[in-house]
């Protein structure tokens, strides 16, 4: 990697996000950040100028739920920047009830996955000019829950669920986002810039933050060192940062000392990745009127009421 890095970083504004944007800031990356709060971001700029205080920091406004706020805060980071050496896609959530986006898809689905997919693509031109690059993509062994995958139905799958239920929606979209580097890595071979994903353990700042008891359990569980955040973080950085990734690419890591992992049913199928990525593009070009790299230019195939 190159000294003094631009490191593009989604999700920042909290947890893991936030801790590995702070990391980074200290090894002499310049931060750039998204978010939809400015408050939160504010506060944000704050811990990593408290940390790094020479640290270049840069904050962009989103809301991923909206894929033409993604496709607008992505074409204004690749205008804005000369080059991106990283990109972090680790906003994401977990919903304990369904809701609908603007666009049509499931909350769940749309910021999980779709968000990341379009703003990765969107951001693929500057990053294979600024190659050595990397692309770190945040996923979860809870994609071992999600069941078999059908993208075309279930991406568009908007059917209410229990909170429960939401388990197994939530592993879906990590099973996605496990796909969609992985076949992303095979397209980018030989291009310079890496594709790997990975699992960030269980980090209780991201613990059911829609449950009412959930800042009670938080408290309990650090008191007792469980789910050390830093241990989420530091996975993320080793990634973005650690000339032993250099060379690496198509990978699936544990948070446990970056042992590779297997991913489960179809995120092990190569022709199950390409199909996913087909229907995606897809349905992205039929939403959206711009031209993305990746995306179909041509679709039609894919019929969505």
């Amino acid at each position: 990697m190159i000294t003094n890095p631009t490191v593009v970083v989604t999700g920042a504004t909290s947890g893991i996000g936030q801790l590995a944007a702070i990391a980074l800031a200290r090894q002499g990356a310049h931060i750039v950040f998204t978010a939809r709060n400015e408050a939160k971001a504010a506060a944000t700029c704050a811990a990593i100028k408290a940390a790094a205080p020479d640290a270049r920091v840069d904050v962009h406004y989103a809301d991923f739920t909206s894929l033409d706020a993604v496709a607008r805060v992505a074409h204004e980071i690749a205008a804005r920047y000369e080059r991106i050496d990283v990109l972090v896609n680790n906003a994401g959530l977990h919903a304990f009830e369904q809701r609908i986006t603007a666009d049509g898809f499931s909350e769940m689905v749309g910021v999980n996955y779709l968000a990341p997919w379009l703003l990765t693509n969107i951001l693929r031109e500057k990053l294979a000019s600024s190659a050595p690059s990397r692309i770190v993509t945040v996923a979860s062994e809870a994609s071992r829950r999600s069941g078999d995958l059908d993208p075309l139905r279930d991406i568009c799958n908007t059917a209410a669920f229990t909170r429960l239920g939401s388990s197994r929606i939530y592993g879906q979209t990590k099973l996605m986002n496990i796909m969609f580097s992985m076949e992303l890595a095979r397209q980018l071979e030989g291009s310079g810039v890496t594709a790997n994903c990975l699992c960030p353990g269980f980090n209780v700042t991201g613990l059911g933050r829609e449950l009412g008891f959930a800042a009670v359990l938080q408290g309990i569980l650090k008191a007792l060192n469980i789910g050390n955040p830093q241990h989420g973080a530091g996975i993320i950085v080793r990634l973005a940062s650690d000339p032993a990734f250099d060379r690496i690419s198509g990978g699936y890591f544990s948070v446990k000392d970056a042992k590779p992992l297997v991913p489960a049913g179809a995120g092990n199928d190569v022709a199950a990745r390409q199909a996913l990525w087909s229907v995606t593009s897809e349905l992205l070009a039929e939403r959206l009127a711009i031209a993305v790299p990746g995306m179909a230019t041509g679709a039609g195939n894919v019929s969505v009421t």
